[in-house]
């Protein structure tokens, strides 16, 4: 069988369309074995995709941004959508039946500060008429730093994507309050990119067909069978098996995942609104400068 090399930007239960590739088997189906790794600060996406170490990578169209505004020309595209809304949460110290945004106002909330999710995270307040300046912001760093200071005490809120707020609730040391999803609403969040050559390989036809049949799976079987292949598989060691179940659900129940996976151009325009509000960008760019639909 063939290695189909595959890089992830973040890894979350919020992939699933991509991690059932793997563990579902459908890319085995296809003739392809697969390597898989996550990128870190000094083994970058974009630098494994540019120098033929990796086929194709989970990634965000949004991190084409800084190139175009920085007059870059891009070969890395993104031609394949894994999430149609923001997969994170809000958690709380207290429980909170009636919850709303406006109780975070003058409140300490640990925000994940990545360009992506700190973006929507201001666009939903502000649909809500709430200046994210009105919350008492910290930063405290990537994703694992975030978790290790709620978990010491800091802060009122925290702000994370599944699993992370699912454990702590299940650990009694919070409660999940509220989806970013639901508040921004549709929008081209997460997908898969690759370079315009390898979208014209046969592996990359192969992987397509795979990708299909793992985005049908994940929307219609039931979480604790996604659950179960994606811990057997190894990719969520340490977290209860009863939290991975509770997070499919919820992402399920969010509609995060669509049965076509072409990067929709209303779902591309909303991204763009989010990225202008946030002034991360200076200008609308045009759909086809970094999204494909593979043939």
């Amino acid at each position: 069988m063939s290695i189909i090399n595959i890089m992830a930007l973040r890894h979350s239960v919020f992939y699933s369309p991509l991690l059932m590739t793997m563990a579902g088997g459908f890319l085995r189906e296809q003739g392809l074995e697969y390597d898989y790794c996550l990128a870190t600060p000094g083994n970058t996406v974009a630098d494994n995709i540019n120098q033929d170490r990796c086929h194709l990578a989970q990634s965000a169209v949004a991190t084409s941004f800084a190139a175009l505004e920085a007059g870059e020309e891009i070969n890395i595209v993104h031609f394949a959508q894994i999430n149609t809304r923001d997969g994170f949460f809000i958690a709380g110290r207290e429980k909170d039946d009636d919850f709303n945004w406006q109780k975070l106002t003058g409140k300490k909330i640990l925000v994940d500060h990545f360009f992506q999710p700190y973006a929507m995270l201001k666009y939903g307040l502000h649909k809500q008429g709430i200046n994210i300046d009105d919350l008492d912001v910290v930063n405290a760093g990537d994703v694992d730093q975030i978790d290790s200071a709620f978990r010491q005490g800091q802060g009122d809120y925290v702000h994370q994507q599944g699993p992370a707020p699912q454990q702590l609730s299940h650990e009694g040391k919070a409660y999940v309050l509220a989806s970013v999803g639901e508040l921004v609403g549709p929008v081209a969040f997460s997908s898969l990119c690759a370079s315009r050559e390898w979208l014209e390989s046969d592996m990359s036809t192969a992987f397509m067909s795979a990708y299909k049949k793992s985005l049908h799976y994940v929307i219609h079987a039931p979480p604790e069978e996604i659950a179960a292949r994606e811990f057997e598989a190894g990719f969520f060691p340490g977290i209860d098996m009863n939290v991975l179940v509770e997070t499919v659900s919820a992402y399920q129940r969010l509609g995060c995942w669509q049965n076509d996976p072409h990067i929709s151009r209303q779902a591309y325009e909303n991204l763009l609104d989010v990225f202008l509000h946030s002034e991360l960008i200076s200008k609308k760019y045009n759909y086809e400068t970094v999204i494909v639909t593979p043939g």
